[in-house]
Parts: structure tokens; sequence; C-alpha cells
């Protein structure tokens, strides 16, 4: 998504469509693409540990690997580093480049307000609060079956997260 962008965005607007493509994911396979938690901030939904990485620096693993491809934010902004995708399935390029062509002319206030009508989406205020996975099944009208199966995913990968910190 930097590379579309000349190689450097303002890092709201690249949080907003990380969201948005793992959002996506998650509902057509179950799964996101970074693996990141989703958040409601107070200018809408986030990825926890990725908004944590830009805001405070490489934090964790997870910090480490971004801090390789993407820079820490001057003002607003940050660049890519390397321009390496080699991780990402040919589905995950794809999803990425629909909700860029979707999404990616979007300005940081409009995919905010946009993001304030996603129906998962609580206002927590000052501070922050976890969307579990599960949720976004259920606003979406998705069958029991599904919800459960996003909840014990969920529950499964955020216990081995906490094993590993």
């Amino acid at each position: 998504m930097l590379r579309k962008r000349g190689g450097q965005s303002t890092y709201g607007q690249i949080i907003k469509l990380l969201y948005l493509a793992d959002r996506k994911k998650l509902l057509e396979r179950g799964t996101p693409i970074t693996g990141d938690r989703f958040v409601s901030m107070k200018h809408g939904t986030a990825l926890n540990l990725i908004y944590e990485v830009i805001r405070d620096g490489p934090l964790e693993s997870l910090g480490q690997v971004w801090s390789t491809y993407v820079s820490l934010p001057y003002e607003l902004n940050i660049k890519a580093l390397k321009d390496d995708v080699d991780e990402l399935s040919r589905y995950e390029l794809r999803v990425l480049d629909e909700i860029d062509a979707e999404f990616g002319s979007m300005t940081f206030t409009q995919l905010r307000n946009f993001t304030h009508q996603l129906p998962e989406w609580e206002d927590p205020g000052d501070s922050s609060r976890i969307i579990p996975p599960e949720r976004i099944f259920h606003v979406e009208r998705r069958p029991q079956e599904e919800i459960d199966l996003a909840k014990e995913k969920a529950d499964t990968a955020w216990s081995v997260e906490n094993l590993l910190r």
C-alpha cells in the first residue's frame, strides 16, 4: 500500500486501509492478513500492535519486523524502507489491491468517518477497546458456526501470543 503511494503515506491512512484489508480477509477466509488485534479507538477502527509500533517504535517481534519495512513516523508520514511482499499470498495481495482500489483515494478524515460507521466500532472515549473477531462475524450476520469458529481461532492465537510475551 505504501508502494502505491510513491513509497510514503500518512500512518493514519495506512492503519485504516490495513484494518479494512484484515477485516475483508477475516470475513472471507477466517483469518486476517496481519494477525493483529482489531480495536475501536476515538478515530475509528485500527490494528492494535501496528498502531503501537508506529506510535511508540519497535516493540516485540512484530515491531522489529515492521521497522525493517516501514520507517518511524516523521510528523504524520511513514515511508517504505524495503519493497518486499514475499510473505504475502497472491490472495492477500489481491485483497490489499481491492481495498486500495475502493478506499485508497480517501483521506484519513474520510477513512475515519467511514470506519466510525462500521457496525463493530464503539466509541471508547480516549482509550481503545478490543473488537473480538467473532463480533465482526456477528454484526455481518454470519451463521453461528462461523462466529464460534472465529472466536476459537482468536482465543487460540491470543493464547499463543500471551505465551510468547
